[in-house]
């Protein structure tokens, strides 16, 4: 690999797509039933062209971290916050349970092997994936009052068995989330995730890209009048509880509007649409027309946010019987969204402001519900890169904010604080739809590349270190490692699932990511789930992993 050396001197750039691409790849093959993904294709990728002598400014891998971090906050940002209450103390527990068995297993290999306080805080941080333990079990070993020359030994020794475990630690933590947990659950991440979409849903179907129902809610049918003939178009409408409309008569060869007044006849050929069930009932007794001439019509869905006064917090039947019957003629409901996440649509349903309502109809039906409810909100797939950018800044603000607690350093990170950021800004994306926009593809482009470049980066960046310190030091770190990585994984996994109680594959991969503080594993979670279903539990045990694990540098310190 020696004649690549001088090409990735030249443009490193070279080794980190060449990472991404061969990673990618290598993540495709099938081993049985495994398949390592992407991320853990690209994280193997990097540490063998690593071989080839190349390094990666760390700012792109801060740059590439954030972008996905704050992706990851933004989508999940609603469901997050609706979701804080009583229940999170299921995550709380699982990413403290994570952190107090990571410290135990740690401190025992270390007395079992006579590791010192700097290869123990090393193999806290490597095989744990939490660089922040470097920081402050550096910060501990200073503070042990020993002589300089010890201090700078121990303190290098953090840093060698930290190289030579990380690299596990990283694909351990995806080999568990993506692959282990899922076959100890008998249900794969994507099922899960549809389960679960399904319960917000109150038991709707979840689609994925490209399906539709076979049998919608909202349909058109042409017939031939036979029993309605001599009745109003309005008598039969309201017959029909207003779940249907006329929209187009055609009579003796002549298109009619179907005005309320207008008296049906016999052969009359109407277009009808409505709600499945009432167009199924007023063509009960037969004579539908399958080709139609002239009697189509283009109907169209609009999207608003609910803003009417006086109607906050109104039950979908409520709303019915308040609005006057010419202003939802030929209008229905498609779909309801409240800060992202989709309502059903019943009577009993109660609508806020700020619920993004979904109108279908005639264009002038829909333009008219659009405006009487609040404000349309216009279309677009374009990023409102202010906002994102904002979001970002203040993220990375967040996350230069220490506090010493005991005199140990706390910071939520970049990570920390851009996930924060991307929270809370998803969320008020939610409350005020106008503001913020950043198309699902966009934001699926951020997580996907933003998560990928990270782990290629520290793969291309650790990758030579920790082989050479493997021929160096032997393979003791580096089997403690694999053992400090995957045990309380493990542990942690049977916690979540038979003591919390956790059914979902899905959410106890994501609480399960997030307790390790694993991004890595979590991306290869969302890539196996194809949904945001994960990003929920793990928003909320990242968090906490973040400062639990970061305490584990000291307290490695103190108790080894």
């Amino acid at each position: 690999m020696d004649w690549l050396h001088p090409i990735f001197q030249k443009s490193p750039e070279i080794a980190l797509f060449l990472s991404l691409a061969v990673g990618y790849f290598i993540g495709q093959i099938n081993f049985g039933k495994f398949q390592l993904g992407g991320v853990g294709g690209s994280l193997l990728a990097a540490v063998v062209i690593s071989q080839a002598g190349v390094t990666i400014d760390n700012g792109v891998k801060s740059v590439m971290f954030a972008v996905f971090i704050y992706a990851v906050g933004y989508d999940s940002g609603p469901g997050f916050f609706n979701s804080l209450n009583r229940k999170t103390l299921r995550e709380i527990a699982m990413a403290v349970f994570l952190a107090v068995s990571a410290l135990v297993t740690v401190v025992v290999c270390a007395k079992l092997f006579h590791l010192n306080k700097g290869l123990a805080a090393g193999l806290a941080g490597g095989a744990l994936t939490q660089s922040a333990i470097i920081g402050t079990a550096g910060d501990a070993i200073a503070r042990l009052g020993l002589p300089a020359d010890q201090v700078k030994s121990l303190q290098s020794d953090v840093a060698i068995a930290y190289a030579v475990t990380y690299v596990f630690g990283s694909l351990g933590a995806i080999i568990v989330c993506v692959n282990i947990l899922p076959k100890f659950m008998r249900q794969g991440l994507r099922e899960a995730s549809i389960e679960a979409e399904r319960e917000l849903a109150a038991g709707a179907p979840a689609r994925g890209p490209g399906q539709i129902l076979a049998l919608p809610e909202l349909l058109g049918r042409a017939y031939k009048i036979d029993v309605s003939a001599g009745k109003t178009v309005k008598a039969v409408e309201t017959l029909h509880e207003d779940y249907l409309t006329i929209e187009r008569i055609k009579r003796d060869g002549k298109t009619l509007e179907a005005t309320p007044d207008l008296m049906l006849k016999a052969d009359d050929v109407v277009l009808v649409v409505g709600r499945r069930e009432a167009v199924v009932a007023f063509g009960a007794n037969g004579n539908e027309v399958a080709s139609t001439g002239d009697v189509g019509v283009v109907m169209q869905t609009r999207e608003g946010v609910f803003t009417r006064k006086g109607m906050n917090h109104t039950t979908l039947a409520a709303a019915r019987e308040l609005v006057d019957r010419d202003m939802r003629h030929g209008v229905y409901i498609q779909s309801i969204t409240r800060a992202g996440q989709p309502l059903p649509i019943l009577p009993e349903t109660k609508v806020e402001h700020g619920d993004v309502i979904t109108f279908y109809g005639s264009p002038k039906d829909t333009k008219r519900a659009v405006d009487a409810a609040g404000y349309e909100l216009p279309y677009s797939n374009k990023t409102d890169f202010i906002y994102m950018g904002v979001g970002l800044v203040l993220g990375l603000l967040i996350g230069l904010i220490v506090l010493n607690v005991g005199g140990i350093p706390l910071t939520l990170g970049s990570g920390g604080g851009c996930l924060l950021a991307g929270l809370l800004f998803g969320w008020m994306r939610g409350k005020h739809p106008m503001y913020g926009a950043m198309p699902s593809a966009a934001s699926q482009l951020l997580k996907d590349f933003g998560l990928a470049a990270f782990v290629a980066v520290v793969g291309l960046n650790s990758g030579l270190q920790a082989v050479v310190t493997v021929k160096q030091s032997g393979l003791t770190i580096f089997l403690l490692g694999v053992f400090v990585t995957l045990f309380p994984l493990l542990l942690t996994m049977l916690f979540g699932r038979y003591v919390l109680k956790y059914n979902n594959a899905a959410l106890l991969a994501g609480a399960l990511s997030g307790s390790r503080s694993a991004n890595p594993a979590f991306g290869g979670v969302l890539d196996k789930a194809e949904s945001a279903v994960p990003t929920v539990p793990f928003a909320i045990t990242y968090a906490i992993a973040n400062v639990a694990l970061t305490l584990l540098g000291p307290l490695v310190v103190g108790l080894v």
